[in-house]
């Protein structure tokens, strides 16, 4: 048998496997209502019709001629979208546990399985968010609340922006590293200085990730596991993450060799004790074990630092396009708190910056797909059927921006979040860390972090564009990426008489 009929009968024997499999799904869903959609093509589905730089654009687009409800092939797996402020409330929190898991990733050698958080299901996934939770709760982090270990590093912020004496600068790595630096006190018990090596290392390989998960490499990867090989994108971002786990593996030695009980000092720390308490009762690591610490970690350092850091980027560019909402902050925070440090408590005194803070990120629209979900069990959405396991993406993009819920969906309007006496309201078309089951397991911290760095920035700076860039030169246009950051810009931070 020659080359040409083996690729042959490879074909045929995968063609045959397809179909049976399709056609079992068939049987399962035959003569149910199921989501509409348009047709898919063999193998590739419907990536013909995505943007691939931007699906998000796509996928509304597509709500619209399909309704809130509808199904788009990726690859050869159906994917069903879930669109509108109504129609993914009802989808993820009055219909919490039917919507609540992960999709089974592909198995692979190079790729995490069942582990950590963000991307784990069943049982391990609850044991790992409610440690993760009861962690952050317990931890004081020693004698210092978190809330003051925010307000120490907005001083060490401060400073580095005074450094550069009102000249212009670009503030990515400043604020992830500010930001990490949070999370990394959390999880490792100590600071960093901006500048160390292994701390630039580190904030470096979650921003590059976050830019590759964005590539047409890392979608076709996903979507094709047996073809990841074939893109240097994909083999970046898993070297990428051998080198995060690998950090994370020899900082818990290093824990583990000056492990108290009585003096749990990290994150870090709390896992390696209920690690041990798992060993003493002879449970041989069913949840705690070495893969679990190295994901959630990873989970957490990605999650605490690139999507705050981004927001509060986003919060800087538009003050300096929009000086005159800056000027209004500006004064809202001196007749309040003066000169003091800002605290939490000081949220409910400053209506408008909260309202600033909110919009920015409704505007930013950060992450304008969530991460998808999956089905527990054989369940109906808006009259259409949706079968146990099948993939759900919800559209936060058209929550954020929908226009029965938003009065200038596509404007910056902090108008949004004020009531018509100036005090802040909620809104529950408010999304941005999604909702239900699977809602950010960080958004206090990361609520605190925003208000925090935010309100100190600007009382003690005022914000303005780069010379020879006028406020209308500033392009609101987001960068590509699995999340949505601003496009790379400078701006001065002049200090504020």
């Amino acid at each position: 048998m020659d080359l040409m009929d083996s690729v042959s009968l490879l074909f045929l024997f995968v063609l045959t496997v397809v179909l049976v499999f399709k056609k079992s799904s068939f049987w399962k869903t035959s003569g149910r209502n199921l989501p509409p959609g348009p047709r898919p093509w063999p193998l590739i589905g419907n990536l013909n019709l995505l943007d691939l730089k931007r699906p998000y654009r796509t996928m509304h687009k597509l709500s619209k001629r399909y309704g809130p409800v509808f199904s788009i092939q990726m690859g050869l797996e159906t994917v069903v979208v879930v669109s509108g402020y109504e129609t993914v409330r009802e989808a993820l929190v009055n219909q919490a546990d039917a919507f609540m898991d992960r999709p089974v990733l592909p198995k692979s050698e190079n790729l995490p399985g069942n582990y950590g958080i963000v991307f784990a299901h069943g049982e391990n996934w609850k044991v790992m968010r409610r440690f993760m939770i009861t962690t952050f709760r317990d931890y004081g982090m020693g004698k210092r609340t978190i809330e003051d270990r925010i307000v120490e590093e907005c001083h060490f912020l401060i400073q580095k922006f005074e450094s550069y004496e009102g000249k212009p600068f670009e503030a990515t790595v400043i604020m992830n590293a500010a930001v990490a630096n949070v999370i990394m006190f959390i999880l490792l018990g100590k600071r960093y200085e901006y500048e160390d090596p292994t701390f630039v290392r580190l904030v470096y390989l979650v921003n590059e990730n976050m830019r590759l998960s964005g590539t047409l490499g890392a979608m076709i990867s996903s979507l094709f596991p047996v073809l990841g090989f074939l893109f240097e994108s994909h083999k970046a971002f898993i070297k990428n993450i051998k080198e995060l786990h690998a950090f994370t593996q020899a900082t818990s030695v290093e824990h583990l060799k000056q492990l108290d009980v009585n003096d749990q000092r990290s994150f870090i720390d709390a896992f390696l004790i209920q690690q041990q308490e798992e060993k003493n009762r002879n449970q041989s690591n069913v949840f705690f074990h070495n893969e679990n610490l190295k994901c959630v970690v990873n989970d957490l350092f990605v999650a605490g630092m690139e999507t705050t850091s981004t927001t509060l980027r986003w919060g800087l560019l538009l003050m300096i396009k929009y000086p005159d909402i800056q000027n209004k902050v500006q004064e809202e925070i001196t007749k309040v708190i003066g000169s003091a440090p800002p605290q939490i408590e000081h949220r409910s005194k400053l209506p408008y910056t909260d309202a600033v803070i909110h919009e920015v990120q409704r505007f930013a629209n950060i992450l304008p797909i969530a991460l998808p979900h999956a089905t527990t069990v054989d369940v109906t959405l808006k009259g259409y059927f949706i079968p146990k396991g099948r993939q759900v993406i919800p559209l936060l993009y058209s929550v954020l921006y929908d226009e029965s819920q938003w009065e200038k969906p596509l404007k910056f309007y902090p108008e949004h979040f004020l009531d018509s006496e100036g005090k802040f309201r909620k809104r529950e078309a408010f999304m941005p860390f999604s909702a239900g089951r699977r809602i950010c397991a960080g958004e206090i911290l990361a609520r605190m972090e925003l208000f925090l760095f935010f309100v100190s920035l600007l009382q003690r700076f005022t914000f303005q564009p780069a010379p020879g860039t006028s406020t209308e030169d500033l392009d609101l246009t987001p960068a590509i990426g699995f999340s949505l950051s601003p496009m790379t810009y400078s701006f001065c931070a002049l200090p504020r008489s």
